[in-house]
């Protein structure tokens, strides 16, 4: 399933977020998912999380973890991880030193600056948020 939604502003973008965290939730019920955001600097990504998590983890204050790799958010029944692989160098080794696989059996993944991921399940979760102009944005979903 592919699906093309157009955002206009920040809140449009966190309802994408948000929509597809309920779309994922009553197709996917029983299952950990995991999410692979791609886009340019500015894009996006982060607001896409933001509504992303106000229903997977609701009252959790979203921000990007650049510099600490991932944040957790443990206000909802399931953990949700929030990775940033955009200042790994070796992706390989920085994501074992975490213990990325680990996060992928204990709760729902969303990774911005996925395409630094070295390989990713085929069940993974495709999101590409690409700037239209200041404010606009397009964001394919493909599930």
């Amino acid at each position: 399933m592919t699906e093309i939604i157009n955002s206009y502003n920040t809140s449009d973008t966190e309802e994408c977020g948000a929509y597809l965290a309920r779309l994922l939730g009553e197709k996917y019920p029983d299952s950990l998912w995991l999410v692979c955001l791609k886009g340019d600097l500015g894009a996006g990504k982060t607001a896409f999380v933001r509504g992303f998590a106000s229903v997977i983890s609701p009252g959790s204050r979203v921000k990007s973890p650049t510099y600490t790799v991932v944040n957790e958010y443990r206000m909802g029944d399931v953990p949700l991880f929030h990775f940033d692989l955009y200042r790994l160098e070796d992706s390989d080794d920085g994501l074992e030193s975490i213990g990325f696989e680990q996060y992928l059996s204990e709760g729902h993944c969303i990774i911005e600056w996925s395409e630094f991921l070295p390989s990713r399940p085929s069940d993974a979760v495709e999101v590409y948020i690409t700037k239209q102009d200041e404010n606009g944005r397009c964001i394919r979903i493909i599930i």
